[in-house]
Order: structure tokens, then sequence, then C-alpha cells
């Protein structure tokens, strides 16, 4: 046992020792150390008080969470069919232990106990939030219930975190299965690297020509430059068609939706509830689903305009310049880069080959140390794949946080960009302050040959959101285990700090420090800087409606009754209600949609559009004092980034930024004021 990584201490967990064979001998020992800690924290012999209860079971617990994390989180990145198997073959058991933690009368009393005595109008502020939140959590978690509704409602967990399971695997096989080899002149259009990329790709797998997957890095330049137009249908039909019915049956997630959606209802109605909708709301911002979808049909009725003369004006440059008389969907990407490249001189093409990784990397760690008074530097450590680098954190001399970069896709890795926690702050019961690890993933395109990797500028964005997440949980101050970094955060303000990032990208003292040509090392040229700005807004109203058209699927898919039973119809009235065009009959999103299936989302998908309200506001006071202002990185890193959950998160933009937040700045930023 003592040889099990998982069951390891130290500094960094050892990720290169992981393997499969070692998760259920760890689950069973530290399974029942939790269990253990859990009777003998009900029991008489440990007093209701806070310390005293969190040496006891907040340890036990927090080892057990710490370890299943390493192996979901592998599960997510280097997924292999032995890894798979023993994290579906130990799911139930942390589900089900959760669920009785959750629901546990005993403890359930204890907190009560706890939360009526003299003691606890004693506690610091953040202690009083954490306690005020775990009467609120049991609640959630069933400790009201009684007999067959409690029963149930632990059948419903387990049940429910199995299909979550299931669609992201589906998802990922999905897409890793999708393989087209296709000659190299079927590719005219397509930047030099990407073909280059998937020449490469086909002679790895035996093959002439090149091998074209779904992968964000061959995928979306296929959309935006192939001139066949019969090869851009072909793949976007296969990308949103991935996991439905319309692909391969071993994927299909149409019942895993559907058995899903059903399951959170009855949850809800189980906890008192009038929809998983309100459930999902308890803990959130948004006061009511009814608040939510006013906002979103205000945000809509706002951007449709601009989306409705975009797309006009698509269509005629379509049909003028491209010959293209019925604008497809899988057009689209295709002609709004032409128009683009036409109205603004430049390509996004053209943009990558100033943002090399490497020097994008540099900038991004530059400009935070300068902002939040804080040093990075690379590091070794045990790694799960060799391009992944870790980098520690310090304040002075002092450590404060670490962190992983997992940036380049790869077969077994799940698609799209997150931010997850491999370890969260806390000042231990034995006095020992751990600090936080974050792991940062995204999917960029490999190098090829001996150039570095080349990011495009929606990368470059992309990789600052995430970095935004991991400031959010590496730079708390909390030392409460379930307020510290982004624990405890409304749900709906958690992107704060990730959008408040993504501004950056677009401040040419910044891009200055991000961008040196893959060939000539020259940074990025102030004239082409100033054509990207010209066109940042561009297509700004589409891509508006776009999102309240998903978040506005996701909340009545949770609010309305029966849902389950017309997925796929509930998703072409919001079309009809919200898009400015049809979508095509194929179009399956839903069956992929993992934000709302395997990714926390549920009824929360709005919570981009509700943050952005947020950090389009609070970055107004960097435009306001100068992009590098030092006093105001202090400032936002002292009431947004280090305070955590610790206080609700208005509370939290109010000391930032003096007052409520303004629609008004979100508009301004989308170009839509």
């Amino acid at each position: 046992m003592n040889a099990n990584p998982l069951l390891a201490g130290g500094d960094l967990p050892p990720f290169d020792a992981i393997q499969p064979e070692h998760v259920a001998p760890a689950i069973d020992e530290l399974l029942a150390a939790a269990d253990a800690a859990l009777e003998q924290v009900v029991g008489p012999d440990v007093p209701a008080d806070y310390d005293a209860m969190a040496r006891v079971l907040d340890v036990a617990v927090e080892r057990l969470d710490a370890a299943w994390g390493h192996v979901s989180f592998l599960q997510s990145v280097a997924d292999t069919p032995a890894l798979r198997a023993a994290h579906a073959d130990n799911q139930p058991r942390i589900v089900d232990f959760h669920t009785r933690l959750g629901a546990d009368e005993r403890l359930y009393a204890k907190y009560k106990t706890l939360a009526a005595s003299p003691a606890a109008s004693q506690l610091g502020s953040a202690r009083r939030k954490a306690l005020a939140d775990a009467l609120r959590d049991f609640v959630l978690g069933g400790a009201e219930l009684q007999g067959p509704a409690r029963q149930r409602f632990a059948a419903i967990q387990e049940r429910s975190a199995a299909l979550s399971q299931t669609f992201g695997n589906h998802v990922l096989d999905a897409t890793d299965a999708y393989q087209r080899v296709v000659p190299e002149s079927d590719l005219a259009g397509v930047p030099a690297d990407v073909v280059q990329a998937a020449r490469a790709a086909a002679a790895a797998a035996g093959q002439e020509g090149c091998l074209l997957t779904l992968k964000a890095p061959c995928y979306i330049p296929v959309l935006q430059y192939a001139d066949r137009r019969d090869l851009r249908e072909a793949l976007f039909r296969a990308y949103n068609t991935r996991a439905s019915e319309l692909g391969d049956p071993a994927y299909d997630n149409t019942a895993v939706v559907s058995e899903l959606l059903a399951l959170r209802q009855e949850e809800a109605a189980l906890l008192g509830q009038a929809s998983y909708a309100h459930l999902s709301l308890v803990p959130k911002m948004a006061p009511s689903p009814a608040d939510v979808l006013k906002f979103l049909r205000d945000l809509a009725r706002r951007a449709r305009p601009h989306a409705d003369r975009e797309l006009a004006e698509l269509r005629e440059f379509a049909h003028g310049a491209l010959g293209l008389p019925d604008l497809q969907a899988w057009d689209r990407p295709y002609a709004s880069e032409k128009l683009k490249q036409l109205r603004y001189a430049f390509s996004s093409s053209e943009v990558k080959q100033y943002f090399t990784l490497p020097r994008v990397l540099e900038g991004l760690f530059r400009l935070v140390e300068t902002l939040f008074g804080v040093a990075i530097r690379e590091e070794p450590a045990p790694r799960w794949h060799d391009s992944v680098r870790f980098f520690r954190v310090s304040r002075g001399s002092q450590a404060i946080a670490g962190f992983y970069l997992d940036l380049l896709a790869r077969p077994g890795k799940g698609s799209g960009a997150w931010m997850s926690d491999a370890r969260q702050r806390w000042q231990r019961p034995d006095g020992a302050l751990q600090l936080p690890l974050a792991q940062l993933v995204c999917n960029f395109a490999a190098p090829v040959g001996d150039k570095p990797s080349l990011l495009t500028h929606d990368d470059v964005i992309t990789l600052f959101h995430e970095f935004g997440h991991g400031l959010h949980h590496m730079l708390t101050q909390v030392d409460e285990l379930s307020l510290s970094g982004i624990a405890g955060v409304e749900w709906d303000a958690c992107e704060l700090p990730s959008q408040f990032m993504e501004n950056f990208c677009w401040e040419w003292e910044v891009l200055q420090r991000l961008t040196a040509h893959v060939d000539t090392g020259q940074p990025l040229p102030r004239a082409l800087f100033d054509r990207m700005v010209a066109a940042r807004h561009f297509h700004s109203g589409l891509r508006m409606v776009r999102h309240c058209e998903f978040a506005l699927f996701d909340m009545r898919l949770h609010l309305e009754a029966g849902s389950e039973s017309r997925v796929l119809d509930l998703a072409r009235e919001v079309s009809a209600e919200i898009a400015p065009t049809a979508p095509p009959d194929f179009m399956r999103y839903p069956y992929s949609f993992t934000h709302l299936f395997d990714g926390g989302y549920a009824a929360g998908y709005y919570g981009y559009a509700w943050a952005e309200v947020l950090s389009a506001d609070a970055y107004s006071a960097f435009e306001e004092a100068g992009v590098f202002d030092p006093a105001t990185g202090e400032r936002f890193r002292t009431h947004i980034l280090e305070t955590g959950g610790s206080r609700s998160a208005i509370d939290n933009f109010k000391a930032f930024r003096g007052r409520e937040p303004q629609l008004d700045a979100l508009l301004r930023h989308q170009g839509l004021g």
C-alpha cells in the first residue's frame, strides 16, 4: 500500500506513476478511512465545534476527494480502456459516499447545533459563511428526506453520475473515431501548417495524403479555409451529429440525455423545487429562472438587429463574391473569413504566424506578474504526458501556488479547454498551510517539424480565459477549504476572472509582449493590430445571439416539464425564437453539449453572459486607470481573486468597483452598445 501513488503525500502528486491498478486499492483504503471519520464525528466524543469536526472529518474527506480527483482528471486527459474501466468501477462508490455524507441526519444535526451555539457568533466571517453554505448544502443533499424518498434520492445521484460519465465518454470516443483521409489537393485554401500537420498524421497512420479529424486544430481551419464545399459540409455534418442517432450507434447519447433530464427533474421534485432550473439556481446569483429568461431574451433582443444585418451582408457577399447563392451553415465560417479578409485586409492564418506558444506564454506570465505582484517560474514535476509543464507561483520569496499546463491536442484527451484543481488552499487543522495547485488544459495544434506551436488569436483568448480561472484558484487568501479559490463562488459568477482576462488580448501594449513572427521574430505590426481591432466586433451580433440561443435552450430544457421527450423540438423552438436563420435538419448539438451533461453547467450556461456583465464592467476600471496600473491590479487581486467564496460575488464586485455592475459595459465591449 505504501507504494500506491494515490496514497502518497508530498508536495506534488506523482502523476507519472498513477496506473489503473492503483485505483481500487487506494479507494478501498480512503473510503474506509472516510467512513470511519464520519462515524467518529457524529459520535459523542467529537463536540459540535468547528475545529474539532474539521480535524476528524474534513481531513479524511479531502484526502479521498484529492485522490479521486486525480483519477477523474487523468481519465479526461490521458484516457485508456483500463483507466476508464477503473474509473467506472469506482465512481459509484464515491458517489454513494458523498450522497450518504450530504444526507447524514446525524451530521446535519451536529452542524445545526454548532450554528445555534454561542460559539458560532464568534467565528470569523469566512467560517460563518462556510457554516451557512454547509447547512444549505445539507438540504440540497437530501438530509431532510425520509424513507423511500431518501433512498430514491441516493439512487438518482448514482445513476446521474454514471450517465454523465457515459455522455462524456461517448463525445470523446465519437470525436476520436472520426478520420477522413483526403488527397492534399482537396485542402486548397487551408493554411500550410494545418496541411502539414494533416500530412504528418496520415504518414503516422501509414497512409498517403492528409488525415482530417474533428479535433479543433484541424476541424476549425478546414471549415474556415477549405475551398472544397463538399469537404466543409462533410466535416460540419460529422461534427454536429457526433454522439447522436445519426452517427455511430455505439456513441449515441439520445437515451442518455433523456434519462438524465428526467432524473434531474425528479431530484428537484424530491427536494421541493418546481424544476431542476429552480434547484440549480439556489446557490447561484440569479434570483429565479424567470429572471434568467428575461435577461437572455433582453440580451438577444438587443443583439438581434446586429445579427440580422451581419447575416444579410454575409449572404450578399457569399452570393456575389463566392458564387454561393444558398449560404449554408457549413459555408458561414468560410464566407465569414473571406469577408473579414476583404474588409480588414488580414486573415486569421496571417495573424497566427505571430503567436508562437513560447512567446505567448512569456507575455502572459509577465502581464500577470506585473498586475498581481507575483513571480512565475518553471520547475520539474511528475507529469502525465511529456508535453505537460509545471510552474510555481510566488510572492516575494514565498511560494503561494503551482500550476500545470497541458495545452496540446492529442488522442485520448477531451476536447475544449478547462481549469481544474489538483489541490485547494487550506489551513489544515494540524496547522500546515496547503497551497493550491491548478491544471490548465487546452487543445492547441502541436508543433510541426522544427517550428513551435502556432496559436490563432482565438486560441490566445482561450488561454487567457483559462488562466483567469487559474488565478482565481491560485491567488486566493481564504483558508477555509469550502471557500478558497473558486470553491463557494456562485456558479454564475465564476466566469468573471476568466472573461476579464480575455480583454488584455486586445491591448496593443500587451500584444507587443505576446508576439514574435515564427520566421522573422518580428513583433506584430501596428498596422495589422489596428486591422484586428477594427475587426474585433465582426459578427459580434451573431455570436451573442448564438450564445443566447444555447443558454435559453439550457434553461428551458431544465425548467419545462417533459423536456426529456422533446429535446430536439425544444432546440428548434429556441432557434426559431432567437436565431436569425434556421439550423440544418441534421443538427444534433444537444448530444455533444458537454457543458450541460458532463460539465456542471446544467441550468447554468447563462452564467457566461451573466458574469460578462461583471467582467466587462470590472475591466473598465483598467481602461480608466491604465492597462498596467498596479494599484488597480492590486484592488482586483484583493477584492476579487483573493476573496474566493468567502463573501458574495456581488459584494466582491462592489468592493472593487465601488458600485453596482452596469450592463452598458458589456454591450460596449461586444460592439452592441
